[in-house]
């Protein structure tokens, strides 16, 4: 930072009182910069003043939720303040009778969940409940019951953010059919910090299901699992989710569909089901293998496969392929009826087959590689991977986007496309950033700036 941080710091504390010297663990897991200030404002007026002192400084900002996913995509370049959003943590408005609630966005997910459940209601997002609501607008995370519900932006219906300059705006409003301004949640829904500060989210809600039921089936070849997602995601039956998961390349598949309603509809509707996917198992919760919110641990790379669901047989042959030249062995998981499958590599350690935990349920434990793809091959062996099913993928009219990766992975990839591989509509992106941040000083390097 070339400006005087002790004249920063005052500014900052006028703003909103509460600030400190930034800490190594403010930079998160991803290799992002150390920040010399962060920033905790209570309010959306203190959360502008400290934009507008950041503007006035040309400072480059991060906003921060939980930071659980601030390592996702590509880290922020330069990072001169955090505005840390953990004060803003109330839900302030619960309209039960309307179905809406308006949160603060540094709100923990299980927190509102917890707070909305005592009138019976709930935001439809299957996502970690440690997880901010900020955050989750941010990166756009949903879990298997996108399939039903959507994903963060389809039940938004009201934001108010704050722009680089400090200026406050809204869109949206407390009705579900409202639609005064601009849409900014959509635009705003996956930005990943890069476009403005986002303060506050109001939602649409759901009544919480008296009853659900998980009915599960195993296959071992791909077009039996691929007829039986199809089936399931196109059923009068109504599921809430369709999910797979395989521990490996040619390895078993499994299909996991949640149902949700009353208790009798729910019984019902399971024993039809699990007739409908042959021989299924029907149980009251989640098997041990079902996803949740894609996640990765460290040292390991999180792919996400976007596709028409009637390509999913050639997906999945595409990822067995790309497997076998780059000498991978990823685990296989995601919302197969919706559409999207997430992709785990490891990069460091040993590659192979998943060992008894991947077929047992949960991670699986990776066993040593007979082909010897090991140590410093292990990057350029992920990014091949990821080159070959991006290149196979795109003839679907699919997209594959790396979410999270090692540095040694990301500069692999830098070469073979990095993180986005080819951004449809980049150039009116760069013109909706432009307007939005015209001194790009908001997660600077997170932008995608691949053609």
């Amino acid at each position: 930072m070339s400006v005087d941080l002790d004249v920063v710091r005052k500014d900052l504390v006028t703003a909103c009182g509460k600030v400190r010297k930034g800490k190594a663990a403010d930079a998160g897991d991803g290799g992002a910069p150390v920040p010399a200030l962060v920033a905790s404002p209570g309010s959306t007026a203190e959360a502008a003043a400290v934009m507008r002192v950041a503007a006035g400084h040309d400072l480059a900002v991060v906003a921060r939720g939980t930071g659980s996913r601030l390592w996702w995509g590509t880290p922020a370049a330069r990072c001169d303040l955090v505005i840390d959003m953990s004060r803003m943590n109330a839900v302030t408005e619960h309209a039960h009778g309307d179905l809406v609630a308006r949160v603060q966005a540094g709100a923990r997910i299980g927190d509102v969940q917890a707070a909305l459940a005592r009138a019976g209601q709930e935001i439809a997002l299957d996502v970690p409940g440690a997880a901010s609501v900020g955050g989750v607008v941010a990166s756009g995370l949903a879990g298997p019951r996108r399939l039903r519900y959507g994903t963060p932006r389809d039940l938004l219906i009201g934001i108010t953010i704050v722009r680089a300059d400090g200026t406050i705006a809204k869109s949206g409003g407390k009705v579900v059919k409202n639609v005064a301004g601009y849409d900014l949640g959509k635009l705003f829904a996956g930005s990943a910090g890069t476009l403005g500060l986002i303060t506050e989210a109001t939602f649409r809600l759901h009544p919480r299901p008296a009853a659900r039921a998980f009915v599960t089936a195993g296959y071992a070849a791909v077009p039996a699992a691929c007829d039986a997602v199809a089936a399931a995601a196109n059923s009068p039956l109504v599921a809430s989710a369709v999910e797979l998961s395989r521990p490996g390349p040619g390895g078993p598949i499994r299909v996991g569909v949640l149902l949700e309603g009353s208790p009798d509809g729910v019984a019902a509707r399971a024993a039809r089901m699990a007739g409908l996917l042959g021989d299924g198992v029907v149980a009251d919760a989640p098997p041990a293998w079902w996803p949740g919110a894609p996640q990765a641990g460290p040292g390991q790379t999180l792919i996400r496969v976007s596709f028409w669901v009637s390509a999913l047989a050639r997906v999945l042959d595409t990822v067995d392929a790309a497997a076998a030249q780059a000498g991978v062995s990823p685990l296989i998981t995601g919302s197969a009826g919706a559409g999207v499958l997430y992709l785990r590599t490891p990069a460091e350690g040993l590659l192979g087959q998943p060992g008894a935990a991947g077929e047992a349920g949960g991670d699986p434990e990776w066993t040593a590689d007979p082909g010897g793809t090991a140590g410093q091959a292990i990057p350029a062996a992920v990014a091949e991977f990821v080159a070959a099913v991006r290149a196979a993928v795109a003839g679907e009219r699919g997209a594959v986007t790396v979410l999270a990766a090692p540095a040694a992975v990301r500069g692999e990839l830098a070469a073979r496309g990095g993180m986005n591989g080819t951004v449809p509509g980049l150039a009116l992106m760069r013109a909706v950033k432009d307007q939005f941040d015209p001194g790009h000083r908001l997660s600077p390097g997170r932008f995608p700036e691949s053609a």
